[in-house]
């Protein structure tokens, strides 16, 4: 597999040159200046492309080319910005970057209640605490019937919790869930904003009516407009699975298990309409058996993402070590060694020394991603010698 990682365009703090003195091969990133829905013009597409070539590098991925909210509900808007989607394909395929990376997700993309949780060895990593999401949705957003989707034990929790959260824990839960997880990566909701809470409703609201089946049918949509162009100008669209891969805030989520991966790519069955294989989103979980279905997908994944989670028994989840978790790196490794192009990024790694005084991106530290990097490298030299 090709070693690339996820860099932020030319404000990261995390240089390219860093990259290359840590055996990274190719760049995963995107015009994050550009609104959703806005066509990618070539002139910048090339102009990126050719910084990161000057390095010594290469632009491997797209990640992410994000779909406009409108085209997931099927808004009024929603020819327009399918239309806008393929002329930033064409503009892609044309300058050579040919793996694009995006999700399916209604309004949230990637969710976790805790940015800095420590673990015993003094690093911090990212959590899902699904007692204290419950209670985000039940009394911040105050989502009606929400307290249909919690068992009772979830419940018993949220009123334990409700009777000793302070403000500043409210605010930092806002905070975190839909702000920071989020602002960074074309997001609905940015650092700024005034009153997130409202704006998140907001968006709720436009997916009203919209089940699971509805979902499915509007993506279904979206993968017959876009595909034929992604295979006329040799593009390879992969789409990320949900994370957490559970319906959350009564919304629909639709790329959470071997079922639904096998219905989006029947729905438009073509090479080009391909995955994402997030090891981490899959890991977190309970119900997925992540080297099994890399064994079966492995064909149809355009790239992957190597990390791995652990699920506790109360339904909580946590980011493991790379070498650890629920997603057994090294066998996945094993699964995607016969394809040598294909473009791995180590992701979520933890913060670690000097990590946690710098203000990296949630989940995309230096340090940690570089020994994760490191470790993954190990797993796949050992996986190239012996499997020879």
């Amino acid at each position: 597999m090709e070693k690339t990682w996820r860099w932020f365009g030319k404000k990261d703090s995390i240089s390219l040159s860093d990259l290359r003195q840590i055996g990274v091969e190719g760049v995963v990133t995107a015009l994050h200046h550009i609104p959703t829905g806005e066509v990618w013009p070539v002139e910048e597409i090339l102009d990126l492309k050719r910084y990161i070539e000057q390095s010594g590098l290469r632009w491997s991925v797209v990640e992410s080319l994000p779909v406009a909210e409108a085209v997931k509900y099927a808004g009024k808007d929603r020819r327009r910005l399918i239309e806008n989607y393929k002329k930033s394909l064409e503009n892609l395929g044309r300058c050579g970057v040919t793996t694009v990376c995006y999700n399916f997700m209604p309004v949230i993309d990637w969710i976790r209640t805790d940015l800095h949780r420590q673990q015993a060895d003094g690093t911090y990593t990212l959590y899902f605490d699904k007692a204290r999401f419950a209670y985000f949705d039940i009394h911040i957003l105050e989502r009606k019937n929400a307290e249909a989707d919690y068992s009772a034990e979830i419940l018993k929790q949220v009123g334990e919790l409700a009777k000793t959260i302070t403000q500043r824990e409210k605010d930092e839960l806002i905070d975190t869930i839909i702000v920071k997880t989020q602002g960074f990566i074309n997001g609905n909701i940015r650092e700024g904003d005034l009153n997130p809470v409202a704006i998140f409703k907001s968006l709720l609201a436009n997916y009203k009516g919209i089940d699971r089946d509805a979902l499915r049918e509007n993506l279904k949509y979206f993968l017959e407009n876009v595909i034929p162009t992604a295979e006329e100008y040799g593009v390879n669209l992969c789409i990320h699975p949900d994370d957490p891969p559970f319906s959350v805030l009564g919304l629909p989520r639709i790329v959470t298990c071997e079922a639904d991966i096998d219905w989006f790519l029947n729905a438009v069955d073509n090479p080009h309409n391909g995955l994402t294989f997030c090891a981490g989103s899959l890991s977190s979980g309970a119900h997925n058996d992540v080297p099994a279905l890399a064994r079966k997908f492995a064909s149809r994944t355009h790239f992957v993402h190597l990390r791995s989670a652990n699920v506790l028994p109360n339904g909580d989840f946590v980011e493991a070590p790379h070498l650890a978790g629920r997603a057994h790196l090294i066998e996945l490794i094993r699964i995607f060694h016969p394809y040598p192009a294909l473009p791995m990024r180590v992701d979520h790694g933890p913060l670690l020394l000097s990590d946690k005084d710098k203000n990296y991106n949630p989940g995309y530290s230096f340090l940690g991603r570089m020994k994760a990097l490191a470790e993954v490298s190990g797993l796949m030299a050992a996986v190239d010698y012996y499997d020879k």
